[in-house]
């Protein structure tokens, strides 16, 4: 890989501070990975609402193991989970919704602009 095709990650916390947005209106992010293939490809745009309400199955970006994530957000019977939907990876259990920082509303693929799908 060379330089120019190098992508820099930058933590959304990061983000935030140096933003002049509000924490609590919507941003949007670059989906890293196939973690959560086949719904979100590498490459797309997902905007998330940091204010939105957090429920069983929402696509969610969450702060555990000092790091964001985004997964898909599931309760079950020993309590809630962060689940990728790309089976290669694991399931990580966490002790409530407090994890999760914001709720994904939309995704879109760059480029494509009839390629759009809300989450709401």
């Amino acid at each position: 890989m060379n330089e120019r095709d190098e992508r820099k990650t930058i933590p959304i916390q990061e983000l935030n501070e140096a933003s002049n947005c509000s924490s609590a209106e919507p941003y949007a992010l670059m989906v890293l990975g196939d973690s959560m293939m086949p719904e979100f490809e590498e490459g797309e745009i997902i905007v998330v609402e940091p204010s939105g309400l957090v429920k069983d199955g929402s696509f969610v970006v969450a702060f555990v193991n000092d790091e964001f994530i985004f997964r898909q957000l599931v309760q079950h019977a020993d309590g809630w989970m962060l689940k990728p939907l790309n089976p290669m990876y694991e399931n990580i259990p966490v002790a409530d919704i407090d994890v999760a920082k914001g709720v994904v509303i939309m995704k879109k693929r760059p480029g494509k602009r009839s390629e759009q799908k809300s989450y709401l």
